[in-house]
């Protein structure tokens, strides 16, 4: 299957990136990968070192006639975001991708595909290895962690780089320059709650609520979108039908940085109280289609009856909190940008929502480029939920990326894409949290740029990338390494 994907044009950088996919990579577990990324170092006969936190840097000289430009980092994550379809069995911590072409574009069958930031590693490795490709003095550096706290660019140290240009082949338009990016920080509201025996409802019905199809996606890059979340859209059915059901068990999204695309909860309902039941699931369901048709046309709410019997569920004090704290829990955009046309400033994603055994647990991930409504939200978050009972902390802080107008490598990028595509380029900050504004902590004087081929749907399977779009960024990619000054 992946054969197909290895006699694509630039075949430089789909080999790579066959390659790469073949080994599991997910946030966290990332000693697999890197040691196949020390191991291709070394083979090249290059200076290659893990760092302590685990990131690789591979250094490379110029070619010839190069020696006196200035000095660069290339840069992209080695973790990717694990995301499959229910019906999907695939274990991503010892499968690699499966991939096939469809028209334009490259996909994998029912999960993320990785070329978040799996194509730009791809890059990176083809210009190390070719003997040909002209470039200035280069170091590599691959981070790790990038999509679960950024612990790999927290974790890197000053006086390990000498490059004073930093590319980052993280930006999913072909036709954008990145310049800024937005800071992030997950909050986490936790409690335990009260419970009553499900037994003492005589001759109740359990059923199962199965909210499934919303697009998901990226939580910054998309949350501008307007999806639909599933966290939000199942607490609409359950607050809906408070009275006449008590909660049993819920299990919503699965990670931080995606939009969550099904959730799950089970409900036990008095004798007595199943026509008024059916009637709101069927009601706020018509509302929720309505409301959603053209931007989730694949949105699925199934009710069934089950004949498991759930051993507790939620008193109703404690389920009613739960669910208005939910209600009252800002999702989505929550600011725009008053300087920057079409940029969301300010968002929050409620990720993922567990309720079972006694403990409930909201995940969410607040991000914006301005620290002040960063923290304005995220105080907004833990005010909604403390009044509801739940312990909040806040963890994985990381800074935005401040936009420089007159940075020396935006000019020569800018002018160079120009002569290459006869159009301007969207020179853009964007609400994604790329690791620049993490790695400038570090190295302030280094000037920073961001780019990359166009991928639609990250973090979901819906993921995909484009094959001319990747032809026409490796082109930018040769030109600019030519250029650099």
């Amino acid at each position: 299957m992946n054969e197909a994907i290895r006699k694509l044009q630039p075949q430089k950088v789909w080999n790579k990136f066959a390659d790469l996919n073949a080994v599991p990579r997910p946030s966290k577990k990332e000693e697999r990968v890197i040691e196949f990324m020390k191991d291709f170092g070394k083979n090249l006969g290059l200076d290659t070192k893990v760092d302590e936190v685990g990131n690789v840097i591979i250094k490379k000289p110029a070619t010839k006639g190069l020696e006196d430009r200035t000095p660069i980092v290339m840069q992209s994550h080695l973790d990717m975001v694990h995301q499959k379809n229910n019906d999907t069995d695939f274990d991503f911590d010892s499968q690699g991708i499966e991939m096939y072409v469809d028209g334009d574009w490259v996909r994998a069958k029912g999960t993320t595909l990785g070329a978040d930031n799996g194509l730009g590693v791809a890059t990176i490795m083809a210009v190390l290895e070719s003997k040909t490709i002209e470039h200035p003095p280069l170091e590599a550096l691959f981070t790790i962690d990038e999509e679960t706290g950024m612990t790999g660019a927290m974790g890197l140290k000053g006086g390990l780089l000498n490059g004073k240009i930093l590319l980052n082949l993280d930006t999913e338009e072909d036709d954008e320059i990145g310049v800024g990016c937005a800071g992030g920080v997950d909050v986490t509201a936790k409690k335990n709650y009260a419970q009553m025996d499900a037994a003492d409802q005589y001759d109740a019905h359990v059923y199962r609520i199965t909210l499934k199809g919303l697009q998901g996606g990226h939580s910054g890059m998309d949350i501008i979108k307007g999806l639909g979340n599933a966290n939000k859209l199942m607490n609409r059915l359950l607050f809906a039908t408070r009275d006449v059901m008590h909660l049993a068990s819920l299990k919503g999204g699965s990670l931080r940085n995606a939009i969550p695309r099904e959730s799950v909860a089970v409900v036990v309902v008095p004798k007595g109280q199943e026509n008024a039941f059916k009637s709101e699931i069927k009601k706020i369901s018509g509302e929720i289609f309505n409301e959603f048709i053209s931007l989730e046309p694949d949105l699925e709410i199934v009710t069934d009856k089950i004949e498991d019997r759930p051993a507790k569920v939620l008193k109703q004090d404690e389920q009613l909190k739960f669910l208005k704290a939910m209600y009252a829990a800002h999702n989505g955009v929550f600011r725009m940008s008053p300087s920057i046309e079409n940029l969301v400033e300010t968002s929050n994603n409620i990720a993922k929502v567990t309720v079972v055994d006694g403990t409930m647990t909201i995940e969410c991930l607040t991000r914006s480029s301005v620290e002040s409504s960063k923290e304005n939200l995220a105080t907004s978050l833990q005010s909604v939920f403390e009044l509801a009972g739940f312990n909040v902390t806040f963890a994985g802080e990381y800074p935005g990326w401040a936009p420089k107008m007159d940075s020396p490598i935006l000019k020569v990028m800018r002018e160079l894409y120009v002569k290459l595509n006869n159009e301007e380029p969207h020179v853009a900050a964007c609400h994604a949290g790329l690791e620049c504004g993490i790695l400038g902590q570090n190295y302030p004087q280094m000037d920073m740029i961001s780019f990359g081929p166009t991928i639609k749907g990250a973090h979901s399977p819906d993921e995909r990338a484009s094959i001319s779009s990747t032809q026409k960024y490796w082109k930018f990619v040769l030109e600019t390494l030519k250029n650099i000054p």
